[in-house]
Parts: C-alpha cells; structure tokens; sequence
C-alpha cells in the first residue's frame, strides 16, 4: 500500500490530471493481481493482471435518500489490511474443500462509507460498508466496470419479461448474445454473471456475491462504449398477482429507492474473476467465497442425489393398470422406478395443490406418498410457488416436514428486489428448521448454499425445458443450443449449481429434431445427454424422461444411475468458451469424465493423469455411436482397463458427447 502526490497518472492505460490525488493499492497473494483505488477527487477502482488492463478506473459510490452521494468526495480516515490463508468445507460441492487465500483492504471514509477490497489469485472484490445505527434508504449504488478496449462480450440479456410494465420481473434464463461491449443494446438489462474476452486470452468475469437483504445486480450498457454499469430493482411497494399463467407476484408501485436497510450493515460483493485459460472458468469458487458462512448448526440430515421428474416427460406412462397423471397411483410408480434404480427422491410438480399448499387437488394423497416413499427410501419433493410459500411457509413447512416430505423445489420468484432475496433467505432458514431441502427456480444462483446448504440447486439456465417449444428450422433448434451447452459451464456454472434436468433418451440428430410439448426430445447426441450428469455442477439432479423410457435404455439407466450429484475434487482437463468442455471429477476413489462439444465434432484425448499410481482401473465409457449422424440416439458402450498416464481417446460428434466412469479394479 501507498499513498503519495502525483501531477498526472497513467492507470490501465487512461491517463487523468489531479492535484493530491491518493492512491492505495493491493495485490494478490501471487502477485499477478493488481487493485489501484484512487481516493482523490472521487472514489474509484482499477484492476490489473500483470500489464493487462483487466478494468480501467472505474467510479464506486452510494446514493442515500435526501440527496447524500458517499464517496463521491472522499477522505479516507483510516486504511487496514490483512492476509487471509484459509479454507473451508463444502460437502454439498464439485470439490471437498474450497480454499480461501486473499489479500484484503478497507478503506473507512468520513462519510461513514468503507470499502472492502479482496484481491485472490483468480480475481478480485469489493463490497461496500455503512456505519451508523438506524434505517437508511439506498436510492442507488454506482458500480461501474470500464474496460479498456472495445472486447468482445457473452450478454445474457433480460428477454422474456413476466410482465412488460415491470422490467425486472424474469426468469433469470438467458442464452449468450456475443457481441462487442460497444454493440450492447442501450434500452436491455443483462443478468450476471458476464463475460468479458480480453486480449491474450484472458478473460473477465462480472459476477457479484453475498446477496442478501439487497437487491440483486443486473448489467446495463455504460455512459461510454466500453463500459458496462449496474441497475437495481426499486423496493416493491404493491404487487398484483399476473405473470406467466398468474404465477407470479408482480410489482404494480415502487418506492423512490432500491433498499431501506439497518445500518451497520454490509452490501453484497461486485466481483470480477480473472482467467489466463478458460479452463479456470469451468472450476471457479468466487462464488462460494464471497458467500456468508454456513449458518446451520447440523447438516448430517442434508442428503443430496438424484431425483425421477415427471413435469418433462408430461406423465408418459406406459404399461400400467391406471390412468397417468396427477394422482397418487402415478407417483407411487415413480417412487417403485426411482427405489429400483438407487435414485433417492421423486418430484411432485405443478398441479398437486390448488390455490395454497394446504389443499391438494382430489386424488393426490401426500400422506400416503410420503409414507410409501419412506417404505421404498425414496424421499419426496413438492413443488410450489414462490408466492405461496412466501405467504404460508410458517404453517406449510412444519406440516409437510411432519408428513416426511423430504422438500419443495420453489419456482417462478422470476425477481430479485430486495423483498425477495429477504424472502429467499427466511424460506431457506425455515426450511432448514425443518429438515427440508431447497430447489430454487426462477432465481438466479448467489452462492447462498454455502450459508444454506439445504438449497441444493438453481435453476436459471436454458434447461432441457425448452427442448420443449424452441422454434425449428429445417429440423434443427432455431437457437444454436449446442453452443450454449459448452457455454454455460464456463460462465453460468460460476456462479452456483444448475437445474439443466438432463437425461433424454430421445435424442434427435440434424434434420430430425422437433418441439413437441407431450414427447419432447433432446437436439444432439444421448451421450451428450449423459456426460451432462458429470459436467453440470446440481447436488440435486434430475432424471427428466419417464421411467419406461429409461427402462427401454438399461446402459444409459444404470450408467446415470451409478454417477454421484456432489464431489470430493474437480478437474477440468480442457475446455474452450462456446466449443467444447472435458471435466473430471472424483469421488472416494471412483473417477467419472464427462466432455461436450458444439456442434463442430471434434476428437478429444483425455489424459488420465489424475489416477492413482500403480492401481489398475476399469474404465465403462459411453461415447457417439457410429450412425449418431442419422439416429442421435445411437450410443456406443466400452470396458477397457487404465492406469496411470494412460489416454483416452474420445470422438465426439456434431452436438455429441462423452462419458466415462473409472473404478479401481478389485
């Protein structure tokens, strides 16, 4: 850290004139990291990595009911720093532990304004600080991120809106706009996290982290062409029920401010993570790290795994005595699928209840289910609105955990104001009161299952969902899918777990792709379809086909079946943004890859260098079979034994896919 007077300074290239201008400066634990805060006129940021400009000066301020802007004329009183080695469990992860290695300063204005500034070795953080005691009114909050260059960028643009007077409501599911910063569209909000290619094959990762009792960040084309700045949500005021199908609550008045918080308080963190390869993107923990501690006291009853799903698959049920559908005989069939297979929950979805979670619709028993799943060991998870169970959780959670239900998966917040990521954190520690685990839709990932492990997924991504009613053109998805499939995992995947809900045994090459709601279909390859259930970081993972589908394909049942939902450690072995992704993952000491590809085949080698020496392994592979061009269906199984230093060669085709799963021999 220093402080000295300069007459003029050059900061990632942007030259500035100021008289007593301040600087402090911080580096990451291995040096290549370098945050210059500069303290003079106004307040503001810049990040280097080594003599790349990772972020240009850039303003932080905080705009406070009655006009009052912190940090926009500051005067530090006081600078501290500290080192920080640690690490912590996560048990619920891709990985065992996370560790947690930073350098960090505070700045502590006048003003009653700090900033926290972290510097890691892959990226860098800051948060803002209010002292004080008593209520105050955040009107807005200056986050800024200047690039130096014109780079190219992966937008997820708000798109789909639930209702147009309210441009904040959404499902937080966006696919990759790439276009320069400068072609971003003025009038369009983008969620986080974003991508920014710097030059040598760097890259930029806006993400923000630690949201609670605040709004959450979307991203807004800046004031000049390289630049990208923050929006918040106002506080909602009144709401209307309306939305997709009246499932949501709907601001219809806001307030004049975004956040009326207790003081002291912290904000939640704005973050940039820094990448020399993008295989660093595919295994980063920023949000993990930037996320509150864990607040509950026992997790022993937190059991994560696989779920059989009917909501994709529309109920296909074949081969039964009783009608399928909405009815206690349907999921009691599901229940006997999932015991035979080793899965440990089913999902009841939309439709179970009526107007409030105390009143299933007639013929669904959840008693009955409750009590057959825990005959079977199959654990079972309602489905519900995030509007009801904001309203009735105090009575519902008790109640269904007294009937054994295992959990909710919550759907169609489709906001994040500040009243509703308050709600999210109550309904995830009432929850945990329970013993009830947590399936967030309609909500973005913040790293909140660090704090709550009992949220064990997110949604917010292009699942296999839309499989169901993507436009088509000359028998291929009007959206390039593929690419987004192998785009995901290097930006989306950052910041949490995510519900794809893969599994689809109909798999349609080019050409023979259609959207149909009642049978849907994946585009691509079935083992694309499988190594999703290595690549696709969900404690909680779906089975989204129907069991007789899955009965008809016993290989790729039992190789899903066999593949865990949490980890012990995580390698990415090769990977490139928007081309393909190759990633291992260990747990005891079974290793199971998983590679994807767009829709360029490629072949891939995949060194087995992460074996244990001198163990002979059993490696069952799943890759594209030789007429996957015709049929994507067609899957291909091997048995081969590996060791140590051993290559896997794995031919992936147009939207294909790669699997493996090595077992030590016996």
């Amino acid at each position: 850290m220093k402080r000295f007077f300069i007459t003029a300074v050059t900061v990632c290239g942007i030259a500035s004139v100021a008289m007593s201008a301040k600087e402090y400066r911080l580096s990451s634990p291995d040096g290549h990291l370098k945050v210059t805060v500069d303290a003079g006129k106004r307040l503001s940021w810049s990040l280097m990595h080594d003599s790349t400009c990772v972020i240009a000066p850039s303003p932080v301020s905080l705009s406070l009911e009655g006009g009052k802007v912190l940090g926009a004329a500051p005067r530090v009183k006081k600078v501290s720093t500290r080192k920080v080695n640690t690490s912590f469990a996560t048990p619920f992860y891709k990985k065992s532990e996370v560790s947690d290695v930073y350098n960090e300063m505070t700045l502590r204005l006048s003003d009653g304004l700090s900033v926290i500034f972290r510097v890691y070795d892959d990226g860098a953080a800051y948060r803002l600080a209010l002292d004080g005691k008593g209520t105050r009114r955040v009107t807005s909050e200056e986050a800024v991120f200047n690039f130096a260059g014109d780079y190219k960028a992966f937008i997820p643009y708000v798109n789909d809106l639930r209702d147009a007077s309210y441009p904040y409501s959404y499902s937080f599911e966006s696919y990759y706009d790439e276009s320069p910063l400068s072609g971003m569209y003025a009038d369009s909000l983008a969620i986080v996290p974003l991508l920014v290619e710097l030059p040598h094959g760097k890259k930029a990762l806006v993400m923000e982290g630690g949201l609670e009792g605040y709004p959450g960040m979307f991203l807004v084309k800046g004031d000049s062409a390289n630049s990208i700045e923050a929006r918040f949500a106002p506080e909602s005021v009144a709401e209307k029920i309306g939305g997709f199908n009246s499932l949501n609550l709907i601001p219809v008045e806001t307030a004049p401010y975004i956040a009326e918080i207790e003081t002291p308080v912290m904000l939640p963190w704005r973050a940039v993570a820094v990448t020399t390869s993008d295989t660093q993107l595919a295994d980063n923990d920023m949000a993990q790290r930037l996320a509150a501690p864990l607040r509950i006291a026992d997790t022993s009853w937190i059991k994560p795994g696989k779920v059989a799903w009917d909501w994709w698959n529309n109920w296909n049920v074949t081969g039964v005595d009783f009608p399928a559908g909405m009815n206690t005989p349907t999921f009691k069939y599901y229940i006997d699928f999932a015991a035979e297979n080793g899965l440990e929950y089913i999902i009841v979805d939309e439709g179970w209840s009526r107007e409030s979670l105390m009143n299933p619709v007639e013929g669904m028993d959840i008693a009955e289910l409750a009590r057959y799943g825990k005959e079977k060991g199959v654990g079972v998870i309602l489905w519900a609105r995030w509007r009801d169970v904001d309203k009735e959780m105090a009575e519902a959670f008790p109640y269904y955990a007294g009937l054994g239900i295992a959990g909710f998966k919550v759907d169609f917040f489709d906001r994040d104001d500040r009243r509703v990521v308050e709600s999210m954190s109550k309904i995830a520690g009432l929850a945990a009161q329970n013993h009830l685990l947590l399936d967030l839709h309609g909500m973005k990932a913040t790293g909140i299952q660090r704090t709550y492990p009992n949220v064990v997924n997110f949604e917010g991504v292009k699942g296999l969902e839309n499989y169901k009613w993507l436009p088509v053109t000359d028998g291929k998805p009007g959206v390039d899918v593929m690419r987004y499939d192998v785009t995901a995992p290097f930006i989306r995947m950052a910041a949490g777990p995510m519900d794809y809900t893969p599994g689809a045994m109909t798999n349609a090459a080019p050409g023979n792709y259609r959207s149909i709601n009642d049978a849907p279909m994946s585009f691509g390859s079935r083992a694309h379809q499988l190594a999703m259930y290595v690549v696709y970081e969900a404690p909680l993972q779906m089975l989204a086909d129907s069991p007789g589908a899955y009965r008809g394909n016993p290989e790729s049942l039992q190789f899903i079946s066999a593949i865990p939902t949490v980890f012990d450690e995580t390698r990415v072995i090769s990977g490139e943004v928007g081309e393909y992704v190759a990633i291992a993952r260990r747990k005891g000491d079974i290793w199971y890859v998983g590679a994807l590809t767009s829709l360029t085949p490629r072949d891939l080698q995949i060194p087995l260098s992460f074996l244990a020496p001198g163990v002979v392994y059993e490696a069952v592979t799943m890759s594209d079979g030789v007429n996957v061009g015709r049929n994507g269906s067609d899957c291909r199984r091997d048995e081969l034994r590996v060791t140590l230093g051993d290559v896997l060669d794995a031919h992936l085709a147009s939207g294909g896919g790669f699997a493996a799963i090595i077992t030590p021999k016996k």
